[in-house]
């Protein structure tokens, strides 16, 4: 449940009121006497005797905006016509759709956009298959897989209930990296079909998008893809999280004037996201690192250890520590958690080194309360959109594959994604850091072509350091 009023739950409510009167103040005072927000109020007709009206109010979930509409509905003279779910509304139909790029007017502009002209590009890209980058759509176009296993905090809702959410990472694709991106959702968990699948529909595109496939299979299904693929494979709950949280970190640490080799690190959560954050801020050069699930910390001594557990084991936590998180946390500079609300409390932040950083990134709700840690840490960052400092991949994925795309780069490797991390950083100037501006806005206009530009570079170094 949202704990202010969101535009996510904001409803429109059509009603019909007498023309004189107070019942237009009437209904907003009810609104926000109930914790809604009038957002709008437009007349929509106007008569001698009645006035209809929208107003749109925002709320705080589902239950809320029942209650909010009960309560407009008891108003005298009031008659409630329509109530609109203003999310549901955005989704009818869809929220993308693909476009011809050329008219398609008379017989002329037919017969080369398809038969008979297209045969002569068909049998071009036949002789040379390299000119297909060059004569369609693969050069600046993206396929976004999921198999509906670990769709945002929703869990494994399957393919269907996914495809919502594909879209939207293809919409977000095409508005900030004007890349057509193509959301396909696969009605298979097992990991062989769905790397078999991605294989074989592989070339109509630039780049592969992996998107909430549950961990561990994530690891394998990307990995496999790598080996069997020519064009970039990127699992963005992972690498896309990665990304974020190293430049966050990067800026955060120029905030309290500490270096990314001597800073002592607590993670909680060591599923995808978290060893690929792992993973890359190693590569950045952070040295001390402990590392726990929910039984603990990951540490050499375990008997639980899978492959993934093993390399965080033999990768970190130099003292081989074997308590909990409370105690990983105690005399760390920084706190990175992916995990579960609710675990930790303002005083665990209390036993943290002076201006500790803290990056509490469960969604909708924090490991850790962001006021609680406010009272102790010098920056705090989040996964929600209504404190400072929001963790979004959508700082990252699209000039990722912008980037990746216009290098024609066959892979992907660490080297690019400390690149994007970088440039993603120094997007924010000396001027605008400060602990509640360690990223830019999802909307800052240098964003997408600063990442782009770095993992540009980076791909024409043809580094062969693998993620």
């Amino acid at each position: 449940m949202a704990s202010v009023p969101s535009v996510s739950y904001s409803i429109t409510v059509r009603l019909e009121v007498p023309a004189g009167g107070r019942a237009v103040s009437q209904i907003t005072h009810v609104v926000e006497h109930s914790g809604g927000i009038v957002s709008a109020l437009d007349v929509t007709t106007a008569g001698h005797e009645t006035l209809r009206i929208d107003v749109t109010i925002a709320t705080r979930d589902t239950e809320h905006a029942e209650a909010i509409v009960q309560a407009v509905e008891a108003v005298e003279d009031v008659k409630i016509h329509k109530v609109s779910d203003r999310t549901f509304l955005m989704h009818l139909g869809g929220k993308i759709e693909m476009r011809s790029k050329v008219p398609l007017r008379t017989r002329d502009e037919l017969s080369m956009a398809y038969t008979p002209g297209v045969a002569r590009v068909s049998l071009a890209i036949a002789r040379n298959p390299e000119d297909v980058r060059r004569l369609t759509i693969k050069r600046n176009s993206v396929a976004v897989v999921t198999d509906g296993s670990a769709v945002l905090g929703l869990g494994n809702i399957g393919p269907e209930a996914a495809l919502p959410v594909m879209e939207g990472k293809a919409a977000l694709f095409k508005r900030f990296a004007e890349i057509d991106a193509w959301p396909i959702c696969l009605d298979t968990q097992d990991t062989d079909e769905i790397v078999r699948t991605v294989q074989i529909i592989a070339p109509g595109f630039g780049g592969i998008n992996l998107e909430d496939i549950s961990a561990p299979r994530c690891f394998e299904v990307e990995a496999r893809l790598r080996e069997l693929l020519d064009i970039p494979v990127f699992h963005d709950d992972q690498h896309g999280t990665a990304i974020c949280v190293t430049a966050a970190l990067t800026n955060a640490l120029r905030v309290v004037g500490k270096d990314i080799g001597s800073v002592r690190i607590a993670m909680a959560g060591a599923g995808a996201a978290g060893t690929a954050i792992l993973r890359l801020l190693l590569h950045a050069g952070v040295r001390n690192v402990t590392v726990c699930d929910f039984r603990g910390a990951v540490h050499r001594g375990r008997d639980d250890l899978d492959e993934s557990l093993r390399w965080i084991a033999e990768n970190t936590n130099a003292d081989n520590y074997a308590g909990d998180l409370r105690g990983a946390v105690k005399d760390a500079d920084v706190f990175i958690g992916v995990s579960a609300p609710g675990i930790l409390t303002g005083d665990d932040i209390a036993t943290m080194n002076q201006d500790a950083i803290v990056f509490a990134l469960a969604n909708p709700e924090p490991e850790v309360s962001p006021g609680d840690a406010r009272e102790h840490a010098t920056v705090v960052a989040t996964g929600r959109s209504d404190y400072p400092n929001q963790i979004n991949n959508v700082l990252a994925f699209p000039g990722v594959f912008r980037g990746l795309l216009d290098a024609q780069s066959r892979t992907v490797n660490s080297d690019m994604l400390l690149a994007a991390a970088k440039a993603l950083a120094a997007v924010v100037t000396d001027e605008e850091l400060g602990p509640n501006y360690i990223v830019p806005s999802v909307f800052h206009a240098d964003v997408t072509q600063a990442v782009a530009a770095a993992v540009r570079e980076a791909a024409g170094g043809r580094s062969r350091t693998e993620v």
